[in-house]
């Protein structure tokens, strides 16, 4: 077989890549790599289930006779939809598997700290009662004049769409209806009768990856129902920099609303809530997520100075928007804070609540960007690292999302050199998702595998490591365990991908130190927000170097922190004001500062090239002979 006769296919959003027979169809390439599509039809066809999408075809091959007769005109046209089963594999493909086609859904992270705050939604209700004796004066003048006297309510303007309404209640008076208000100064909706008890709005978190949505009741602050949905833009490329340079932005503008909408159709079908009902939804994501959600150009981030085309608050009317809420209601989108630090920072800081604190703390929130906050009441400063896809399970040869048959934690027996690991839904492992990527460069090293320069010590001898095309790994699952048949394997290369990935993290914990001109023993709180937070083993991520040594009781996980920060602007309109004042918030580009290339490939070390940074865990590394000669 020449390497003609094979092709790379690279799965998204799992991150997962296979190479198969030219001739092979895309539904056997996802069986071969481990990942599960809906298929009922023996791959005739007929079914309709294993729809993908093809992202990066040039000339696309001509659909078949069958996806003509199953796949709709707007599916075939708009979507861009195929059948997995039914295209045959002639050139390397990125593939995106939605949601819709998949057996088992990915594990997204959406619960976050609690933070208490008042309850003082911008979008209220109001229940009105006419008295019988007042009908000299027409609807409106009764309405504005109860507002007034119950409510201190004055000045109010009334949507145009709600002109038809005020016209039938005008002929067919109601002597009790509700008035919905928007920052007590519009009124968006009118109904008959008391629906004072019908009264939600939608927070999101608009991930690149992922997407955190919540449906949450303005009457109490109570989150009715959450979900998380993989970003649909994904199929347009994994990171920030390839959205930014896609070609035509709009296309991703609609993509990211259509998924918006069915993250929102999953919410209402799961409460039995009415998307009548349902007033304000606030967002808050990256930068580059906020101007694409808003239709703006992103061009300008992907350049020097980095510029964010606006920074405020914005609030649009629904009308002009399209989400699936109530046809008058708002959408509101929080500050941004530079061009590299945006609104879902912003959120974390908010329900962190550092910035009022007189405690320092330091805040990591780990992705493929990973956004880095230190400071307290008096400052905060703040970066964000280029910590690339290694740890979404992009890169890593095994490397998966959170699927089922996912390893999610790794450890490795010192004596004996086998692993103990945990797989999601305690299914057969199929590959190794962000959790136990991070567990990996502790472990080799605990149990002397991996050296301190990130190298596999190459006199170590064991079934558990081989040397295969000049490199060395470790095998995690034999073949005979895994899902798919195949070794589940740790290369150097592997390795190497996963210590760029820590030492972007590291490089920016200390740098950030630097600036403000403390060390880690100044810190008070260690917070760690997002996915990750909620899954790493802290001691694994400490022992690599991921960030400084700080004691364990000073660490805290605090999940999805930005979708909390997004449902308490929600949910209190004094958040918001406090949100606009974040402009002070310093940014720091790490790659402009004189210590950044020296940190770096210190960071590349385990844990740290300097190890009196890291007494702790120098102390067990002397234990078990795993220290560096001098």
């Amino acid at each position: 077989m020449t390497k003609m006769d094979e092709y790379e296919i690279f799965f998204q959003p799992d991150g997962r890549r296979v190479k198969v027979k030219q001739g092979s169809s895309i539904l056997e390439a996802a069986n071969a790599s481990g990942l599960d599509i809906v298929s009922v039809c023996a791959s005739n066809g007929t079914c309709g289930k294993c729809k993908v999408i093809i992202s990066n075809e040039d000339e696309p091959q001509p659909l078949t006779k069958q996806e003509h007769k199953v796949l709709s005109k707007e599916e075939i046209e708009k979507d861009n939809f195929r059948l997995a089963c039914q295209v045959k594999i002639n050139n390397n493909l990125v593939v995106l598997i939605p949601e819709s086609s998949r057996t088992e859904g990915q594990k997204l992270q959406t619960e976050g700290i609690i933070t208490n705050i008042p309850l003082d939604p911008i979008v209220k209700k109001y229940f009105v009662q006419f008295s019988d004796d007042d009908s000299d004066n027409t609807f409106i003048d009764k309405l504005n004049m109860y507002l007034s006297d119950s409510f201190n309510l004055s000045n109010l303007t009334y949507n145009s769409s709600l002109s038809q309404t005020i016209d039938s209640l005008a002929v067919d008076p109601s002597s009790e209806v509700t008035i919905t208000i928007y920052n007590e100064s519009e009124v968006i909706e009118i109904d008959q009768g008391n629906t004072t008890d019908k009264i939600y709005g939608y927070a999101v978190d608009i991930g690149t990856t992922k997407l955190a949505g919540y449906l949450v009741d303005l009457t109490n602050g109570e989150v009715v129902v959450a979900d998380g949905l993989i970003n649909p833009q994904v199929s347009f490329g994994g990171d920030v920099i390839s959205r930014i340079s896609y070609k035509d932005p709009h296309q991703l503008h609609e993509t990211i609303k259509k998924g918006l909408n069915q993250l929102l159709e999953n919410l209402t079908q799961k409460s039995g809530i009415v998307p009548e009902n349902i007033y304000e939804m606030v967002a808050v994501g990256n930068t580059c997520m906020h101007h694409l959600f808003l239709d703006l150009e992103v061009k300008q981030l992907g350049a020097a100075p980095f510029t964010p085309i606006i920074r405020k608050q914005i609030v649009t009317d629904n009308s002009k928007f399209g989400m699936n809420i109530n046809r008058n209601g708002k959408v509101y989108t929080c500050p941004v804070i530079s061009g590299f630090i945006g609104s879902d920072t912003l959120a974390v800081i908010l329900a962190s609540e550092i910035y009022k604190s007189e405690e320092l703390s330091m805040i990591i929130d780990v992705g493929t960007n990973t956004e880095i906050v230190l400071g307290n009441k008096d400052r905060l400063i703040t970066c964000s690292c280029a910590s690339g896809p290694a740890l979404e399970g992009a890169h890593i040869k095994f490397g998966m999302r959170a699927t089922t048959g996912a390893i999610s934690s790794i450890k490795i027996d010192p004596n004996t050199y086998e692993p103990i690991y945990e797989t999601i839904d305690n299914a057969k492992p199929r590959g190794i998702c962000g959790s136990a990527i991070l567990d990996i460069p502790a472990q080799l090293l605990l149990a002397k595998i991996l050296t301190p320069e990130s190298r596999y010590n190459e006199d170590f001898y064991t079934d558990r490591v081989r040397a295969v095309d000049n490199w060395y790994e470790y095998v995690l699952v034999w073949g005979k365990d895994s899902y798919t048949g195949e070794d589940i394997t740790i290369s150097q290369k592997d390795v190497q991908e996963i210590i760029l990935a820590k030492a972007a993290i590291h490089t920016g914990t200390e740098i950030l130190m630097q600036v403000f001109g403390v060390n880690e023993k100044d810190i008070d709180r260690f917070l760690i927000a997002g996915a990750f937070g909620s899954h790493i083993d802290i001691d694994n991520a400490r022992i690599a170097g991921v960030f400084p040594e700080i004691e364990l009781e000073k660490i805290q996980t605090i999940g999805n922190a930005a979708g909390t920060g997004s449902r308490m602007c929600l949910t209190s309109k004094p958040m918001r004001e406090i949100a606009e004042l974040f402009e002070y918030v310093e940014y720091i580009d790490l790659a402009s500062q004189p210590s950044f290339n020296d940190v770096f490939v210190k960071s590349l070390y385990l844990p740290y090239e300097d190890l009196d940074r890291y007494p702790i865990t120098s102390k067990i590394l002397k234990e078990i002979g795993n220290y560096p000669e001098l």
